[in-house]
């Protein structure tokens, strides 16, 4: 009978009398002999003073071989156990982890030196301590430096070809610091370099952290191969020059599967009501209390109505009071009306914040007026805006929490000191976005469908009237999109969902300028150009991100040293080379990405160059679609991005001469609330300019959360008349800039987000059954795209294509049997 036997034998470690040094973490390394076979065995376990150490012995082992050189039989199993060798792992230091078997680095805590290790353009070595034993490693007993750095990308290295292997989602951890260089802090990255078949290389980041000389710091990250790659080799880079990089362990094992996550509960919910206490005021200004040093009084000759944004959640509500709450003797910006609604808030729900502000006399300069929450003293935002006069102004935004708090504080701040604010009709209450979505669905109805008469004609027409008709949309025009990297690509499984499920892509850095010219005269269009190969394979259209970048930590180290004379130059050499060169291969160009957030060629170059880059990317390319481009316009969180201020720039631009054709709304966005979404969108649209989501990603550690915040985003723009396309920022785990935001998990699984976008998809796919009546004729209403119609008689089969191209009146669609 095959069954398990225990083998239970004492421990004995060098001081056999010495219980104490019993207690510690072991791992025991043997030869194992199962009849004839010898197989390498390790275990690990954890001795206590004199308790015994079990193993679980199969029939058929002759031999364990461990460290000591002590023979020990067990009669009752025939067994006879020999320790040769064991390793005690025992760690004083707190959060002491075990290597795992299942790491594929080698040697990945220095224990047999520097074996299995070299270094990427420098020297490097073994130390048990440093700085006089000031420096000691955090696990085992030994750390490696990489030293005589010359150049950022030099570090430690180990190759791990044959070890890795493709479409395996890897986790890596290592333990770094930094020393020396006169340098307490700097960033060290973990990176991956991939040769493939065709000698071509690749560089992967897979992690940064800031490192210290204070301490041990942990690095970690993910990362996945494609293909099948000639070499890989792993490495540490990142301090400037003269910086050693430290390393005390290093793991990289396949990343486990975390569990899935329960959906929320949300039964019986309050929506739409109103968590704080005496909102109106119709008790004075009971349940407030000034938070800081300032003093509340009512007054009254606030708005009647709810803002704006409020009453497109919540419908037909009372009215307001017209109290409102007067903040004076404000000595410091954060100071204002609070209140405390610790134990109102419930998990997972999306609120939506809302309220009237105004702000006295006595300020120069815009103020902004900021709603917050603190939460286990941790600061939310639910809302600002910005405003430099008298006026009430609303402001709203919204939040969510996904643990229970014990204390949540809600309070207005933001004006400077000794300026007075005045607080009218707070709102914060748990939105209804089912309620909101029967809405949408029958403004989509409106303006993205439109009503059809299929007319047949034949000459034996009467043989087909009463014939059945089945109708199936295959192709929806809207354009649905997806950001792509040139090492996206190469994963199989993440092209075949790409090409089934989008029409539109845009490159996530490889025709950036930064990427494009890393340093001066040094071009790499190779990425590029390859992927608009894909794109032409594939019949995917592409926007181009972007030719300049305002963000000044976006621009690269030679554009920033360039005086005004050799960067005018540089800029112009930059629009004739990359718009000369795809010219009418990009429908879209964002042509100096986030205006709103940065200035760099703005400070340097003076106002116009913004409309003369838009002006020269015409006259290069008129075929091209020119963009703005920014982020949080939409959801009221930043005050440098409102749905105003990027008016006033657009309309800037105009006078300016520049040919602006679209509004980009990068969408990167949390807890959106559909009212807030489109409340902008309406705004903007007053424009008359096509609206793009450009980036658009929802991030939540629960899936569940995340496609529901998907699906509110995709339906508020689809719903809407003025936004002519969505681009998602990814879709692929891995494979995109935020954490949490995936649609298919790193190893192809589809998760819940990924499984609402292709349910949205579906219902916005027009299917029609019916039959041929007495003139001929089938009518429906359908989205625009392209349709196959079967007909179905006892007589006759007949399958057609027709097109519905976009119009408000019907269309009649002449089909020739």
């Amino acid at each position: 009978m095959d069954r398990p036997y225990w083998l239970i034998f004492p421990f004995l470690t060098a001081k056999e009398n010495d219980k104490s040094s019993l207690a510690g973490h072991y791992e025991l390394r043997a030869l194992v002999t199962v009849e004839t076979q010898l197989i390498c065995f390790s275990a690990k376990f954890t001795g206590i003073g004199d308790k015994p150490i079990i193993s679980r012995i199969r029939p058929g082992i002759t031999h364990i071989f461990f460290y000591l050189n002590a023979h020990y039989s067990a009669d009752n199993v025939g067994i006879i156990v020999q320790i040769v060798s064991s390793v005690c792992t025992k760690s004083t230091r707190k959060g002491h982890l075990a290597n795992g078997s299942n790491n594929i680095i080698l040697n990945p805590t220095f224990e047999d030196e520097l074996s299995n290790w070299s270094g990427k353009g420098c020297n490097i070595l073994l130390h048990e301590s440093m700085e006089d034993g000031k420096i000691l490693p955090l696990y085992g007993k030994f750390f490696a430096s990489a030293t005589n750095r010359t150049r950022s990308w030099n570090g430690i290295e180990q190759e791990i070809t044959g070890r890795v292997q493709t479409k395996l989602a890897y986790e890596v951890t290592a333990i770094v610091r930094i020393y020396g260089g006169n340098v307490a802090d700097a960033n060290i990255q973990a990176t991956l370099w991939v040769q493939s078949q065709d000698i071509n290389e690749q560089y992967i980041k897979i992690a940064i952290s800031q490192a210290t000389d204070k301490g041990w710091v942990q690095l970690q990250g993910k990362f996945l191969l494609n293909g099948s790659p000639l070499k890989v080799i792993i490495f540490l880079e990142g301090p400037p020059p003269g910086t050693d990089i430290l390393i005390n362990r290093l793991v990289v094992k396949h990343a486990e599967k975390a569990p899935r996550p329960l959906r929320p509960s949300m039964k019986n919910e309050a929506f739409g009501v109103n968590i704080i206490e005496n909102s109106n005021l119709d008790d004075g200004i009971n349940g407030w209390f000034p938070l800081g040093n300032c003093s509340l009084n009512m007054e009254f000759g606030s708005p009647i109505e709810l803002p704006p944004m409020a009453r497109n959640s919540l419908g037909m509500q009372e009215r307001l009071s017209g109290r409102y709450i007067l903040v004076t003797n404000r000595a410091d910006t954060w100071m204002g009306p609070a209140q405390m609604i610790s134990g109102k808030l419930k998990l997972y729900l999306t609120y939506q914040v809302s309220a009237w502000v105004k702000i006295g006399p006595g300020s120069t300069s815009p103020q902004i007026v900021n709603v917050a929450l603190s939460i286990d003293g941790n600061w939310v935002n639910g809302g600002q805006v910005e405003f430099n006069n008298g006026s009430w102004h609303e402001v709203g935004g919204s939040f969510r929490i996904d643990k229970q708090p014990s204390n949540v504080m809600v309070y207005i701040q933001g004006p400077a000191a000794g300026v007075d604010l005045m607080v009218a009709g707070l709102y914060i209450f748990p939105v209804d976005r089912r309620a909101r979505f029967k809405l949408l669905k029958k403004q989509t109805d409106k303006i993205r469908k439109r009503d059809l008469i299929l007319k047949f004609s034949s000459s034996k027409a009467n043989n087909v009237s009463g014939a059945f008709v089945k109708v199936e949309q295959i192709q929806n025009f809207f354009p649905f999109g997806s950001c792509i990297t040139r090492s996206s690509i190469d994963n199989e499984d993440l092209v075949r969902f790409l090409v089934k499920n989008f029409n539109w892509v845009v490159f996530g850095n490889e025709l950036k300028w930064s990427w494009t010219e890393p340093q001066q005269g040094n071009f790499n269009y190779k990425d590029a150009d390859e992927l608009l190969n894909f794109c032409k394979n594939n019949n995917l259209e592409v926007r181009g991100h972007c030719i300049f970048w305002e963000v000044e930590y976006a621009i690269q180290p030679w554009v920033q040293g360039l005086n005004k004379s050799d960067l005018t130059t540089a800029v112009q050499n930059r629009l004739t080379d990359l718009v000369t060169r795809y010219k009418g291969k990009f429908r879209h160009y964002d042509v100096d990405n986030e205006m709103l957030h940065g200035s760099f060629y703005k400070d340097r170059l003076g106002k116009d160059i913004q409309a003369t880059m838009f002006r020269t990317s015409h006259q290069l390319d008129p075929s091209a679609t020119l963009f703005v481009n920014d982020y949080h316009i939409e959801d009221g969180s930043d005050v440098r991005s409102s749905p105003e201020d990027y008016i006033r720039q657009i309309l800037d631009l105009q006078r300016q001469g520049a040919p602006v054709g679209g509004i980009g709304l990068q969408g990167h966005i949390d807890s959106p609330v559909g009212p807030i979404v489109s409340s902008a969108l309406d705004k903007l649209g007053t424009l008359g300019l096509p609206i793009w989501f450009t980036e658009l990603d929802v991030s939540s550690a629960n899936e569940f959360i995340r496609a529901d915040d998907l699906e509110v985003m995709l339906r508020e723009a689809f719903a809407h008349p003025a936004v002519e396309g969505i681009i998602l920022w990814g879709f692929w785990e891995l494979y995109m800039s935020r954490e949490n935001a995936h649609l298919v998990n790193a190893e192809g699984k589809i998760n819940a987000a990924g499984k609402r976008y292709l349910a949205l998809k579906k219902e916005w796919l027009s299917r029609a059954r019916g039959y041929i009546d007495v003139q001929g004729e089938f009518r429906f209403r359908g989205f625009y795209g392209t349709y196959n119609i079967e007909i179905n008689s006892p007589t006759t089969k007949i399958n057609r294509t027709f097109v519905v191209d976009k119009g408000e009146s019907p269309l009649a669609i002449n089909i020739d049997l």
